[in-house]
């Protein structure tokens, strides 16, 4: 590609609305432009990127066996309220009606889909297992896009089912793709880590997330400092903490004006936070529960969802308080409420501990959870930094991650939402077991630029760069060096190495600062030497940069 007559360009200053690194650098190197909030356009240079990757995961789809097809984007929404996520979904996904009434969705996903796909072979348990995928465009009315291409309303994503008659033969499937997609994104060249997250929306049996590490990104990392343990913070287990023994003493109401927080009440008793209790009053699938937790601690919604087995779970109003209690929000507590209450396990192992008291403008001290009548016992809080690991003795310590690809299990939940069935060697009709595997190509993309970028632009790894090597003219004019640098490039060619020509009319520092800002891997000068043979030859990451002989040029390219 000779630049002087392509489509390219690339911006100075950085990109006032874009709120990640990746998402400028790509904006600046004219790779991708907004078109509207979470909405981009891919330009020559960075759908070159975009198609690399997605052939390495093509290829890697393809070695574990998997077939590729192609699903609809259009899809009736009827097929969601088969599988009971219509309501799930909610505002999230695009819905249309055609000229007739009947409703359409833009797909947000497309198990149901490939459901319906995979009916039209399954009969028997010899026609499994198999895995298809597709590439595919996915979308979701996300009401806040942000940092670039990480989330954003329109997105390619690989998604590919496996099809098996049981859990054991899934596992062998399941663990094939999770081998091809470690493969995949080391040919990318991310540092990522393997986590254990919730199933959400998708459901089923496990979830696993790849997420690549960065210093922007939307998921906690939970990670031990002694161990592999990785977990995203959603589902993260928390090693309750053992308190000293103490004998029981009686409860005691204190008036507390003006003691609203967990802060506030500390201060007021003179004790340390983690002799207190602070209570939380949620909605669960339409029923009052108070939550207990540490005051030090906070709860998490996803692990209490679990515990409580519940769809929907929202912290309550005050009208949806009163129904339960006259005490205001800074005086709960779980004494004489008519309201389940659930407790954290480390407040199982709390002794004479202060909470409110039900009353507003007065709390409770001393208080053990035999004064009180307790529904569940559970892990619902957060893990934190400095926590003990949930696997060992080390420490916990927090990294932001991408998600950039993840594993389900889902069992037999669209299977049976479907009547998707086999039957066994029995002659008995059973549900399919079903795997889940997604991959985020643009996510992909944006950790590259996150991870691998510097104070001049992108460093693409060779796997994924849109061209391998760029040739920069220093004259234009000079006719020694134009003859040299079209050389190369013939050359580079028919060897099948993706080469750029900078033939513009510009001046040799703008050639340099667009050549690094777009992070092409080697770059070849052809300067004031060119009459002797000579080039400079640099590489991206400066590990290499040399003068050489323009005849051995491209063997050093080739072995690197």
């Amino acid at each position: 590609m000779k630049l002087s007559n392509s489509f390219f360009y690339t911006i100075r200053d950085d990109i006032k609305d874009e709120d990640s690194k990746s998402g400028n650098l790509l904006v600046r190197s004219g790779m991708i432009k907004k078109e509207a909030s979470g909405v981009y356009m891919f330009m020559p240079m960075g759908l070159r990127v975009k198609r690399k990757i997605e052939n390495i995961i093509r290829e890697e789809m393809d070695k574990a066996g998997a077939n590729e097809i192609l699903m609809p984007a259009l899809i009736p929404s009827d097929i969601f309220h088969k599988s009971h996520r219509y309501e799930s979904f909610g505002p999230d996904m695009f819905k249309l009606k055609d000229r007739n009434e009947r409703e359409f969705c833009l797909g947000p996903t497309h198990e149901e889909l490939f459901v319906m796909a995979a009916k039209e072979k399954i009969k028997s348990y010899k026609d499994m297992p198999f895995n298809i995928y597709q590439i595919q465009d996915k979308f979701r009315d996300e009401a806040r896009p942000r940092f670039g291409l990480i989330r954003t309303r329109e997105f390619t994503m690989k998604d590919a089912y496996s099809f098996d008659t049981d859990e054991i033969t899934g596992d062998i499937s399941y663990q094939k793709m999770v081998e091809a997609y470690k493969k995949s994104f080391d040919r990318m060249g991310i540092d990522y880590r393997i986590v254990r997250a919730d199933t959400g929306v998708m459901g089923g049996d496990l979830s696993e997330e790849f997420q690549a590490v960065t210093s922007v990104g939307e998921d906690v990392l939970v990670m031990c400092d002694k161990c592999d343990f990785a977990s995203n913070i959603e589902v993260a287990p928390v090693k309750a903490r053992e308190f000293a023994k103490e004998e029981y003493k009686e409860k005691e109401l204190v008036e507390t004006p003006n003691v609203k927080t967990i802060e506030e009440a500390v201060e007021f008793f003179n004790t340390d936070v983690t002799k207190t209790v602070k209570t939380l009053v949620y909605n669960v699938d339409g029923e009052i529960i108070f939550a207990l937790v540490n005051g030090d601690r906070e709860l998490n919604e996803t692990k209490l969802r679990k515990l409580m087995n519940a769809k929907e779970v929202s912290l309550a109003t005050e009208e949806e308080l009163k129904k339960v209690t006259n005490a205001s929000f800074g005086s709960l507590g779980p004494i004489d409420v008519k309201a389940k209450i659930v407790i954290d396990t480390e407040v199982s192992n709390m002794y004479n501990f202060i909470c409110g008291a039900n009353k507003t403008g007065y709390h409770y001290k001393n208080v053990n959870i035999k004064d009180f009548k307790v529904d569940k016992i559970g892990d619902i809080v957060n893990i934190k930094e400095g926590d003990s690991c949930p696997n060992c003795s080390g420490k916990i310590h927090f990294k932001k991650g991408i998600e950039i690809g993840n594993t389900f299990k889902l069992g037999t939940k669209y299977s049976l939402a479907l009547d998707l069935n086999y039957l066994d060697k029995e002659n008995t009709l059973k549900p399919v077991y079903m795997g889940c595997y997604g991959i985020g190509i643009a996510r992909c993309m944006a950790a590259i630029a996150e991870q691998l970028s510097d104070e001049h632009g992108l460093v693409w790894p060779v796997s994924v760069a849109p061209f391998k090597v760029c040739i920069t003219i220093i004259n234009i004019k000079d006719e020694i060096q134009n003859n040299l640098a079209l050389k190369l490039y013939e050359e580079f060619n028919k060897e099948n190495i993706e080469v750029l020509l900078d033939d513009r009319d510009e001046r040799a520092g703008v050639k340099f600062k667009d050549a690094d800002l777009l992070g092409i891997p080697f770059r070849i000068t052809v300067g004031k030497k060119a009459s002797e043979n000579i080039v400079e030859l640099k590489s991206r990451d400066g590990k290499t940069n040399l003068e050489v002989d323009a005849s051995s040029v491209i063997n050093k390219i080739r072995m690197s």
